[in-house]
């Protein structure tokens, strides 16, 4: 019996062979190709009204009649709209016109004419008592094509994203004679039986394929992408599951103590360590000194105090014989740590190294010498010294999610499965904790060092300007220092929004009595070095920037930043931002600066001035935006998860969480029949396989 996984298209009843060609020509020919592309947005063309045309902020369909084509031209060469004016069929009343345009598409000349009918869809505009569709969506009808034509309207329509030649009619027809075709089985269930009792009872995955390319009702839709996702959450947790187990059972190192060196650094602190900073460093402490390797995440918000708590990991591993490795994921990052691995571990006798692409330092004894640094720093370039590490035994890595879990595990075997301590200042859902760090035990510091200032947030118009260069002035004069940053390095003419080039010199005018630096993503490395290193000398009280200084950067003087176009940017990576001041004991501001007639942009910005808890922001961004770039950089090749709005509903992860556990505790080697076509890329996430991707 034929199934879709092996069914061609040209085999598939009632699919006109235009379509099949369009299709071909983008590498798809297996029914199961098409029934994998999913829509990523409905339409709901129901809604066909025959009384007439009525302006409105919701798309409507209509059944109407061409009563004049005809294309305007203006401007240069070529440049016109084709527009076709339509009456409504049935019911429409006298003198009821509708203009439907297109731009810039002079064939449609020869694909509408006077006289056809045509199913319409899209939002009603009134111009000046003329109303109008721009680009609609539309089906022409032709004798006895009502059928045909009812798969693209007058029901909850599919809107797929295409590519190449494709069209909407081709993809929406082959999936629509697919499931006409194959009227049972459509795709393999790989959720266990228990989970289809509850709210998902009577479903499959041959139901939900099919309700969610064209379903009867919405609420039908919504169950259908709930029951996908949770399929693909669990599918995701059998792999973060597995992976979890398989480091847990490679077998680690036992790094135990006296502490020695851990009651120097202490004694030589300035400051003393929160609760919660003393309870994260316990549990790391007490993962270390067990047989297990230890996999932890140190997850905290920005200025919580995250490094000084590594640095006592790194303390034990070094007085337990062992080497340390600190990957940051920019060269300036790693620049600072080694700056405050100096400060703090060298004199307690650490040897120290920083190794990044372009600086090979050392503290004491030659790095390429016999001597091996105790604790070397650096970025990626660090997973290219393996014969610099042969005594690795533990490995910090900051900001883990600008990594991937590739290289991560590549860095993690230059030694003898060492303990891995991973640190991020990203404030994560935890739904995201679950999924993206799945794999690793997580710690929490949960409240900021007490001797931090406080930071002030605001939004403000754009047109604020000068009342802004004057508080900075003031501020200036006083001594403190200001970041101001850009979402462009270079004005665009295609995106409407500030540059840091161009804001630059607009400052140096502004603060004519004071030094503005520049530093942005072009610069090379050296040379974004240096500007950093003028700007903690006080060479420069101003910094004209781009995001390049969104992780890690420390510079406690740093008192005011000054974010332009605000709207471009998303909660979280605001915080991450703002978290560059208030690093000292002096009050800090942050001015969002939006433009002026953007309501929507002021409300959403809101929450910043309300709060300054980064879970809260991060939990309230995953709704607006969902995971971005968290998730997209830490599946490294796993493949993007197809419903990652989803991951907002933290039921639907802790369901797919305790079915993987409960699958991997049954069947660990996945040997049902139904993983049979996916075991392999489900096992194959052990982290020496990962390694070698």
């Amino acid at each position: 019996m034929p199934t879709p996984a092996d069914t061609l298209l040209n085999q598939l009843p009632g699919l006109e062979s235009r379509f099949v060609k369009q299709l071909e020509k983008e590498g798809l020919t297996l029914v199961q190709e098409i029934l994998s592309w999913y829509p990523f947005r409905h339409e709901d063309r129901r809604r066909r009204d025959s009384f007439g045309f009525v302006p409105g902020p919701v798309p409507v369909c209509h059944h109407v009649v061409v009563t004049k084509a005809s294309t305007r031209y203006f401007g240069g060469r070529g440049r016109g709209a084709f527009e076709a004016q339509v009456q409504p069929i049935g019911g429409s009343i006298l003198g009821d016109l509708l203009t439907l345009r297109w731009w810039n598409m002079p064939f449609m000349n020869r694909t509408i004419v006077e006289g056809m009918e045509l199913f319409v869809y899209g939002r009603i505009k009134d111009f000046k008592g003329r109303l109008s569709i721009d680009h609609p969506e539309y089906e022409i009808l032709k004798e006895g094509d009502e059928e045909a034509a009812s798969i693209h309207t007058g029901r909850i329509t599919p809107v797929y994203r295409l590519r190449g030649g494709v069209t909407q009619k081709a993809v929406r027809t082959a999936v629509w004679c697919a499931l006409q075709h194959f009227s049972g089985l459509l795709a393999e269930d790989l959720l266990p039986t228990p989970s289809s009792q509850g709210e998902f009872a009577g479903w499959s995955a041959s139901r939900a394929l099919r309700a969610l390319h064209f379903p009867e009702e919405q609420a039908e839709l919504d169950q259908a992408r709930r029951y996908l996702a949770l399929e693909e959450f669990y599918t995701y947790q059998l792999r973060v599951v597995n992976r979890r187990r398989s480091a847990l059972n490679a077998g680690g190192q036992v790094h135990d103590c006296q502490g020695e060196l851990a009651l120097q650094l202490q004694a030589a602190l300035p400051f003393e360590l929160t609760p919660a900073q003393q309870r994260c460093l316990d549990e790391i402490r007490h993962d270390m000194s067990t047989t297990a390797p230890m996999n932890r995440l140190l997850h905290g918000d920005v200025g919580s105090g995250k490094t000084i708590v590594a640095f006592f990991a790194v303390l034990q591993a070094i007085e337990s014989g062992a080497q340390a490795a600190f990957m940051a994921p920019t060269q300036i990052l790693a620049e600072q740590h080694y700056e405050n691995a100096r400060k703090w571990l060298a004199p307690l006798g650490i040897e120290i190294a920083l190794l990044t692409g372009n600086r090979k330092e050392v503290q004491s004894g030659p790095l390429f010498g016999k001597t091996r640094p105790q604790l070397l720093i650096g970025t990626h370039a660090l997973l290219h010294q393996r014969d610099l590490m042969p005594d690795l035994g533990l490995v910090v890595i900051d900001e883990q999610h600008k990594f991937g879990v590739a290289q991560r595990a590549r860095l993690i075997q230059k030694g003898r499965t060492p303990d891995v301590l991973v640190m991020t200042a990203t404030p994560i859902p935890r739904t995201l904790t679950l999924t993206v760090y799945g794999d690793l035990d997580v710690s929490t510091i949960d409240e900021r060092p007490k001797e931090r200032g406080k930071i002030i947030t605001k939004v403000r118009v754009a047109s604020k300007h000068q009342e802004a260069a004057e508080f900075l002035h003031a501020q200036l004069e006083e001594g403190r220092q200001a970041y101001l940053v850009y979402p462009l390095i270079d004005e665009s003419e295609k995106l409407d929004a500030a540059a840091a080039k161009k804001g630059h010199s607009e400052w140096q005018k502004r603060l004519p009595h004071f030094s503005v630096g520049l530093l942005h993503g072009k610069m090379n490395a050296l040379e974004k070095e240096q500007v950093m290193r003028d700007f903690r000398s006080l060479k420069h009280e101003a910094l004209v920037s781009t995001t390049v200084i969104e992780v890690g950067v420390d510079v406690p003087n740093a008192t005011v930043m000054y974010l332009h176009n605000a709207e471009r940017f998303g909660l979280a990576q605001i915080h991450q931002l703002r978290g560059r001041v208030g690093r000292g004991s002096h009050t800090s501001y942050c001015v969002l600066f939006v433009a002026d007639d953007d309501e929507d942009a002021k409300q959403r910005l809101a929450i910043l001035e309300e709060t300054s808890d980064g879970f809260k922001i991060a939990e309230e961004d995953l709704k607006r935006r969902g995971p971005g770039d968290i998730l997209g950089r830490a599946q490294s090749g796993q493949g993007s998860l197809r419903f990652p709005e989803l991951l907002a509903d933290t039921r639907l992860v802790r369901i797919a969480r305790q079915l993987a556990e409960r699958t991997l505790d049954q069947d660990p080697q996945l040997n049902a029949a139904r993983f049979a076509a996916v075991r392999a890329s489900l096992l194959e996430i052990d982290l020496s396989q990962a390694m070698m991707q």
